[in-house]
């Protein structure tokens, strides 16, 4: 399949005329935010991903799924240097303080300038949906609503990104500078492979809307907006491809199959049925 940059555009139904500018970062963040889950059901299926560009557009535009970071960040950093901005692929740690060294590379997010400007800007449409625009980087609170957002500078050069949906922190460290790309890709293998991985051990989905924020985690669907959480429990495989396809846009019949692997795993966590 060729890579084009307009089927791209259509598929995050993005309609305005692109060029390098901050103005249509933000359009293009949230266009693509709101129109591409976060989701591992490659993973669930066993079958290979890649930090490969060609491979994610295949999957996010010419079969309309969704990805995980490595899928769609490498898919949108592509669009973005298409249209002329400068990007940086950035190798960053989930939870580095509490995981230590294993987390390292195990998120790919961006840095972003617009050319004639010094602001760099972090735009990560991979992350599950938290950001609705970029953010410069600079020491910063944001209301992404329902999420509280933001930078921090911590010491040896690191930055972290948070996010707060009024659950507790969610963040990942980085340096700002360009990603050791066999890292990345070393990762991406382990996060799919390991055993111990939380991408091989739970089905996750998740989306957002302007307002409300949605995460199915295997059979528990979670919703969260300005009010708070809600929660509910699914029932059965037919139930889980109706909220795949109704809530989150994607048809993927076959994931019905896992539908065991999620009992099972819902009973480890939960001690239930």
């Amino acid at each position: 399949m060729t890579i084009e940059l307009p089927s791209y555009l259509a598929r995050i139904d993005y309609r305005s005329a692109p060029c390098p500018d901050v103005a249509t970062l933000r359009g293009l963040l949230r266009a693509h935010a709101l129109a591409v889950p976060f989701e591992n059901l490659d993973v669930q299926l066993g079958r290979p991903v890649t930090t490969n560009v060609a491979q994610a557009y295949e999957k996010i535009v010419g079969r309309r799924r969704g990805g995980w970071c490595y899928e769609q960040n490498g898919l949108f950093g592509w669009a973005l240097a298409e249209i002329g901005f400068d990007v940086t692929r950035v190798a960053a740690a989930v939870m580095r303080a509490e995981r230590g060294e294993v987390s390292e590379a195990n998120h790919l997010a961006l840095l972003v300038r617009a050319p004639g400007s010094d602001d760099t800007w972090l735009a990560d449409v991979g992350f599950g949906g938290s950001l609705l625009e970029p953010i410069r980087l600079e020491e910063c609170e944001h209301l992404h609503d329902p999420f509280r957002l933001g930078l921090r500078r911590l010491d040896h050069g690191h930055w972290q990104f948070w996010e707060n949906a009024g659950d507790g922190e969610f963040s990942y460290d980085f340096r700002p500078e360009p990603a050791n790309e066999d890292a990345l890709a070393r990762k991406c293998e382990v996060l799919q492979t390991d055993p111990e991985s939380s991408f091989v051990q739970n089905l996750v989905v998740q989306s957002r809307t302007p307002k409300r924020h949605s995460t199915l985690r295997g059979r528990v669907l979670t919703h969260h907006d300005s009010s708070g959480a809600t929660t509910r429990t699914l029932q059965s495989p037919d139930q889980l491809l109706q909220t795949l396809a109704g809530l989150f846009g994607l048809d993927v019949p076959e994931i019905a199959a896992c539908w065991p692997k999620v009992l099972a795993r819902h009973r480890q966590l939960f001690g239930e049925d």
